[in-house]
C-alpha cells in the first residue's frame, strides 16, 4: 500500500448470501485527485463505499482510508471525510438553516463564506423546512453540508442525481473544482456515477467495475491514448472479409467504417490503408465511451458487403 494512498482498496469481497457484490476488488486513490468509480446498475459500486464508511463490513480483503481502517478507526476516517449518498434526507422538523447549523456542529471546521455563496448559487431558502425540498433540491442541500466541512475525502455516489442539467453542470464544474483548487494536492473526491460525460474534465484516474470486478483501471489521459476510434471512407464500398485483429467495428456504412482500436491503433490504420482509403483518421475516445468499450467484447474481423 502507498503511504499516502487516500484510499486503498485490496481484495475487497462484500457477500449477500451466496451473491458476491463485491468480488476480489482492488484500487488505490491518491491524494488531490478526482477518482471516477464506474459501472452498471449492481455493479458493486454503492457496496464498496459502504465498506469505505464502515457501513457495511467487508466478508474479506481489506480496506484503508488515509492509511487507517474504519472498523477501527471510525471517529479518525469519518472527522476527515465528507459523504453524500445517492439518496438523501434530513430530520423533517428542520429547516435548511437549521440543518446546516446541525452539520457544523460536528465539524472542526466549516467555510461560512462558501456555505452563503452555495446557498445563493443553488437558490436554496434558509428558511425552508427541509419536508418542502424537491429531490434535487435536497441533493444540493447535501452538497453543501459535505463541502462546507471542507475535508480531505469527498466521497460522491450519484451525487447529481435529481439535479437539472444547468445546475448539475454548474455544480460539476465550479463547486467541484473550486473545492479541490482550495487545498491543491490534499482535497481528494472519489465519484461514483453513471453519468460519465459530465465529469470528463474532472476524472484524473478511474476504475470501470463489473459484476463487484475491476475490468478497467487507468489514468484517464493514459486511457485516452490507449482507446483510439479509427474512420476510414473508401472510393466504393469494399468487399470481402477486412481482418482488423481484436479491434471493434463500431460503424459500418457503405463506403464508411468506424473502428474501435485498443491500444492498436497505427496497426489498424495499416490495416485499412491496404484498401486505398480516401481518408483515414483518428481521434481519443471520451471516458463514456471506453467505458462502454471495456464492458462489450472485441471483434475480430469485419465482412464488408
Amino acid at each position: 500500500m502507498t503511504d499516502h494512498a487516500a484510499i486503498h482498496i485490496d481484495r475487497l469481497v462484500r457477500r449477500y448470501g451466496h451473491t458476491d457484490a463485491v468480488n476480489g476488488l482492488t484500487l488505490e486513490v491518491k491524494p488531490g485527485r478526482c477518482y471516477g468509480f464506474f459501472g452498471r446498475n449492481g455493479a458493486g459500486k454503492t457496496t464498496t463505499i459502504k465498506c469505505l464508511l464502515n457501513l457495511l463490513r467487508p466478508t474479506s480483503g481489506t480496506v484503508r482510508v488515509f492509511g487507517l481502517d474504519p472498523r477501527k478507526a471510525e471517529v479518525a476516517v469519518k472527522s476527515r471525510i465528507a459523504y453524500v449518498p445517492d439518496y438523501v434526507a434530513f430530520y423533517p422538523w428542520m429547516t435548511v438553516r437549521q440543518t446546516l447549523d446541525y452539520f457544523a456542529a460536528f465539524r472542526a471546521r466549516w467555510n461560512r463564506a462558501t456555505e452563503s455563496a452555495l446557498l445563493e448559487r443553488f437558490r436554496l431558502d434558509p428558511r425552508q423546512n427541509t419536508t418542502h425540498l424537491s429531490k434535487g433540491q435536497r441533493t444540493q442541500l447535501a452538497l453543501i453540508t459535505a463541502i462546507c466541512a471542507e475535508p480531505e475525502l469527498l466521497v460522491l455516489d450519484e451525487p447529481t442525481a435529481g439535479l437539472d442539467p444547468i445546475v448539475r453542470r454548474e455544480f460539476i464544474e465550479a463547486v467541484i473544482g473550486a473545492y479541490q483548487e482550495g487545498d491543491p494536492g490534499r482535497r481528494t473526491v472519489f465519484v461514483s456515477t453513471h453519468l460519465i460525460a459530465e465529469f470528463e474534465g474532472l476524472i484524473d484516474e478511474f476504475t470501470i467495475i463489473e459484476d463487484g470486478r475491476a475490468v478497467l483501471s487507468a489514468d484517464a489521459d493514459r486511457a485516452r491514448d490507449r482507446y483510439q476510434k479509427v474512420y476510414a471512407r473508401f472510393a466504393a464500398p469494399l468487399r470481402g472479409t477486412l481482418d482488423l485483429g481484436a479491434a471493434r467495428v463500431l460503424k459500418q456504412n457503405g463506403r464508411e467504417i468506424e473502428v474501435l482500436a485498443e491500444g492498436d491503433a497505427e496497426r489498424v490504420v495499416e490495416r485499412l490503408k491496404t484498401r486505398s482509403p480516401e481518408v483515414v483518421k483518428t481521434e481519443s475516445l471520451t471516458l463514456e465511451e471506453i467505458f462502454v468499450a471495456a464492458l462489450q467484447p472485441a471483434r475480430g474481423s469485419a465482412a464488408l458487403a
